[in-house]
């Protein structure tokens, strides 16, 4: 626990794992999450879906962009002294601002806590690039680009809370756009040593802990459905086919071999494509209770809005992953067509309700992305032994 000088890491080195530290950061930063689930669950309940898309949108970006700003710094320069664990503290503290600003967000299109817990986050990253700038000369240039390109940023976000009107939008997706040209921007300078292994086992814990989260939005939706109304076929069908889709997307995302983050172009692309990923798996739990909630009549929607709710976040993650698979070469993916196949059968299902029933579509939904999975595996598998042979 002593004062460490912030060297930078070695990107080379071996059994490089993620620290209890950085599972504490992502526990705080799941909660997070959570909220802006269980937030886009309501106003899909409700038949809002234009409100609870934006909403959910702009909060996902702060908390995501936030996490993986951390993520890379850490690979980068964890020194896992007293002042590095008390900057970490500071952004898990405004992480968790963050989520008690989210209802306000949703509900009124009130910023104002949100953007003060992200700002406490981005400040205590400021201070990690500032300390690595003057304990570690080689990469001095590139950390202060990060460092005065994030602070400048934050800036926008607070002035951007009395932007009147048509602005609000206009000044969001340009500070957007401003946050992610700041690693880019520094990079093109000297690249930092982050640990292409241990960042790929970063963002498959962290995609790990949102797929429990979740199970535990969804157990929670069942939990209450039966107490209310008791055991139906329509209620078990939806259980099970939830987490059979929870379980096929687990294996999506862990099929194949170790992703390759070797060049900075495979590694941004890899990184910020998981915004993608993070945020439908986070919705796949948001359309599951929707679900739930229509079988039990809690609902404002159709059976057939609920199945889409359901389908819409599967559907994005099988293409998102099928991308980035393909990507960093992780031969999970045989052939792209299958994937795109499989996502369009699975939105197709959506429409089947009158049919099959809300808890038929759904175990639908589930076969079908088991199928995809299955062909793709089988087919990886058989090139593997092929080239071997």
């Amino acid at each position: 626990m002593r004062w460490q000088v912030m060297r930078g890491r070695d990107p080379d080195e071996p059994h490089r794992v993620s620290t209890p530290l950085e599972l504490f950061f992502d526990l705080c930063f799941v909660v997070a999450v959570g909220q802006a689930a269980a937030q886009l669950h309501h106003t899909l309940d409700e038949g809002h879906l234009g409100g609870g898309l934006v909403g959910y949108a702009a909060v996902f970006f702060a908390i995501w962009w936030a996490w993986m700003n951390f993520t890379w710094f850490a690979s980068a320069y964890d020194t896992d002294d007293v002042l590095y664990r008390l900057l970490t503290l500071l952004q898990m503290a405004g992480v968790l601002v963050l989520a008690a600003g989210v209802p306000a967000a949703f509900e009124h299109y009130d910023f104002s806590v949100v953007v003060l817990g992200y700002v406490l986050m981005r400040v205590g990253l400021i201070c990690q690039w500032l300390r690595a700038a003057v304990e570690h000369p080689e990469g001095r240039g590139t950390a202060l680009r990060y460092a005065g390109g994030i602070a400048v940023v934050q800036v926008g976000w607070i002035a951007r809370l009395w932007a009147p009107g048509a602005w609000a939008a206009i000044t969001f997706v340009a500070l957007v756009i401003a946050e992610l040209a700041v690693p880019a921007w520094a990079e093109s300078r000297r690249r930092t040593t982050w640990h292409p292994e241990h960042i790929a086992e970063r963002y498959g814990l962290f995609t790990i802990i949102v797929l429990g989260e979740v199970i535990l939005a969804s157990l929670a939706a069942v939990q209450s459905a039966l107490s209310e109304f008791g055991v139906s076929a329509t209620l078990i069908l939806i259980a099970v086919g939830g987490l059979a889709l929870v379980f096929v997307v687990w294996w999506i995302y862990f099929t194949g071999a170790e992703a390759h983050l070797r060049t900075l172009r495979i590694a941004l692309t890899w990184g910020y494509g998981h915004v993608v990923v993070f945020a439908a798996i986070a919705a796949l739990g948001s359309g599951i209770e929707v679900a739930v909630d229509t079988a039990g009549h809690h609902s404002h929607v159709s059976e057939q809005a609920a199945a889409f709710a359901v389908a819409v976040p599967v559907a994005v993650v099988q293409i998102a992953l099928g991308v980035l698979h393909r990507l960093a070469r992780t031969g999970a993916v045989r052939n792209f067509a299958f994937v795109v196949a499989g996502a369009i059968v699975v939105l197709a299902l959506s429409f089947s309700t009158p049919l099959l029933g809300l808890g038929g579509a759904v175990v639908g939904m589930a076969v079908a992305a088991a199928a995809t999975l299955v062909v793709n595996v089988v087919g990886a598998g058989s090139d593997t032994a092929g080239s071997r042979g």
